[in-house]
């Protein structure tokens, strides 16, 4: 068996239950493509190919790319060896949906890389660090731009908790399963998204800040003017960033539409 490479963030996972409750949480019908990211040595890939019409793996090991058809001898398996971040999404048919272990250290870029897509699946599942899955999945108090942003684009849903343990080699934290139903329609239809993300983003620039300082600093406004938007939202100026919902932080973005003109 080949030796896991740590720059890649390589655990493997055999674990023959946990493969089939990540197969289970992403709902495969037998006329869907599936996008696997990093199969490695293909535990999940057997299963995905068993369940969907197509699958399409991507790996960036060239070595396990190049092995993975003999290991995985399905004929509706295409293996793509490369980096998914470079990949186009568009070449897939509508409705397709992810399935993957995800390294931990591409996590963000990869969810915002589907989420963003011009062309996103319909859903996807990701196993990836605990505390991570928390950030995605996290309610009013403990929010993060992460957070924010898979929520303005997908219903966010946890899935079952796996053991460091239970991976090849084990990890220092857990896993858990993380699903995101990715939205038909925007959340809100009545703003636009690259300013909702301007005001979010500013209202996270300082953490440690309540949203009266942050905002102003974020958005180059008065202290006053922030106190303005904040109350024409509803929102008290001492409020941080962590405990707004997205409904709030769309009354905020369209305060800040209207003060912009």
């Amino acid at each position: 068996m080949p030796t896991p490479k740590k720059s890649l963030g390589q655990h493997w996972l055999f674990d023959q239950e946990s493969l089939q409750g990540i197969c289970d949480a992403a709902n495969i019908e037998p006329t869907d493509t599936v996008l696997e990211i990093g199969p490695g040595l293909g535990p999940l890939t057997v299963k995905l190919t068993e369940l969907a019409k197509q699958v399409v793996a991507i790996e960036l090991d060239e070595q396990l790319a190049r092995e993975l058809p003999a290991r995985v001898p399905a004929p509706n398996l295409q293996v793509v060896q490369g980096d998914v971040l470079q990949f186009n999404l568009s070449q897939l048919p509508a409705g397709y949906k992810v399935v993957a272990n995800v390294p931990y250290y591409v996590t963000s870029l990869i969810v915002r890389m589907l989420l963003t897509s011009p062309t996103p699946p319909s859903r996807a599942v990701l196993l990836v660090q605990k505390e991570v899955a928390q950030r995605l999945a996290a309610k009013p108090g403990d929010m993060s731009v992460l957070g924010v942003s898979a929520q303005y684009y997908a219903e966010v849903t946890l899935g079952s908790i796996i053991e460091a343990q239970k991976f090849t080699p084990a990890p220092k934290v857990d896993s858990q399963v993380v699903v995101l139903q990715v939205r038909e329609s925007p959340l809100f239809g009545d703003i636009d998204t690259k300013i909702f993300f301007k005001v979010v983003k500013a209202g996270f620039s300082e953490k440690r800040k309540t949203l009266r300082n942050s905002l102003s600093g974020g958005l180059g406004l008065s202290k006053e003017v922030s106190e303005k938007l904040l109350a024409a939202a509803g929102i008290a100026p001492s409020a941080r960033a962590e405990t707004l919902s997205l409904p709030q932080w769309h009354s905020l973005t369209l305060a800040f539409m209207d003060v912009r003109g």
